[in-house]
């Protein structure tokens, strides 16, 4: 027969996910220790022990739900911006500024935790690695390409591989284009860089008419001389 968990296990269990959200974003997946972890969410080593393996086993776990909430998000993100286009540039843009906005909301942690694990890929246990691609950036980057496709079929977007083109935007209004020149909290510097981006990804992906695309290669010879 088995044995009741005493009244208030669940609570215990939040406490030790919570805590070693902290730790594993502040310090790293190498550097987070279980005494650490326990001591930030004020239990025992031994309550760790009794709803986990070991380290890698709440690291996976911490990854699946911190991920999974994340993920839920975006794709709802993806949805509300995109689901009925009104102005493609500026829902693009909309949906960029949305996903940049994640970075200072109470999802923050999430994204501390990915760049430690960018930052020692090789010392992540492979099965949570997996899960973060598969449950987070995999399922987000297919989601946005089903979105695309659907664009690309009412001829708005010229699209051969929605997959690719996903891929694309999201470098195209990623995070990443803000290293040395703003941060999430610099509003107009962000804007700007997503308005960047999205023209970018329709310079490459946008419908055109023939004789827009005289206009524009007229512009590129005046341009050019």
């Amino acid at each position: 027969m088995t044995k009741d968990r005493p009244s208030g296990q669940p609570d215990k269990r939040r406490a030790i996910i919570s805590g070693a959200v902290t730790l594993f974003a502040r310090d790293g997946y190498t550097r987070a220790s279980l005494d650490a972890i326990a001591a930030e969410a004020g239990v025992s080593n031994r309550t760790i022990y009794n709803h986990f393996t070991d380290k890698a086993d709440l690291f996976q776990a911490v990854i699946q739900e911190s991920t999974q909430r994340v993920a839920d998000t975006m794709v709802d993100l993806i949805d509300r911006h995109l689901g009925k286009i009104i102005d493609l540039e500026s829902d693009l843009a909309d949906l960029g500024l949305a996903f940049l906005s994640l970075l200072t909301s109470d999802l923050a942690p999430h994204f501390a935790i990915v760049r430690q694990i960018n930052a020692e890929t090789e010392h992540i246990p492979p099965t949570a690695l997996e899960l973060w691609q598969d449950t987070g950036p995999g399922r987000v980057k297919h989601h946005l390409a089903g979105r695309l496709r659907e664009i690309a079929d009412r001829g708005q977007l010229v699209i051969d591989d929605p997959a690719r083109a996903a891929g694309h935007l999201m470098l195209l209004v990623s995070a990443e284009n803000l290293r040395d020149r703003a941060t999430p909290h610099d509003r107009a510097e962000v804007t700007t860089m997503v308005a960047a981006g999205v023209h970018a990804f329709l310079h490459g992906y946008e419908q055109r008419d023939e004789q827009d695309l005289k206009k524009r290669a007229s512009h590129a010879t005046r341009t050019a001389h």
